[in-house]
């Protein structure tokens, strides 16, 4: 696995971004993906996963981004997405994109990319 995240920027609040998680190492597509992102002099949080094709895509929000961001992904493209849209200024961080590869009775090590910045202006 290696990540590598895209698509973070500046964008005012109630703006919309679109962050991409790719894998050139081709094997995202057995693995739960998730999201996290870290404020300035916080902890980093979880934001959204989605779990693999075996649990049916499953997905899961922190509840101050339900109902504003969309997590999905293209197995095919080695690709997870997290659509933002309704920006906030809390939403502000650098998000990550995390995968902890556990499948079917192995687990393979936990990788993260290098994070993207997002910068909501009020």
């Amino acid at each position: 696995l290696q990540l590598a995240e895209s698509g973070g920027g500046l964008v005012q609040s109630g703006g919309s971004l679109n962050l991409s998680c790719v894998d050139s190492g081709h094997t995202l597509r057995y693995y739960a993906v998730g999201w996290f992102r870290q404020a300035p002099g916080k902890e980093r949080e979880a934001v959204s996963c989605i779990n693999n094709s075996d649990y049916d895509g499953q997905t899961y929000y922190t509840e101050s981004v339900k109902g504003r961001f969309t997590i999905s992904r293209d197995n095919a493209k080695n690709t997870a997405f997290l659509q933002m849209n309704s920006l906030k200024p809390e939403d502000t961080g650098v998000y990550y994109c995390n995968v902890d590869a556990y499948y079917s009775g192995t687990y393979y090590g936990n990788y993260w990319g290098q994070g993207t910045q997002v910068t909501v202006s009020s």
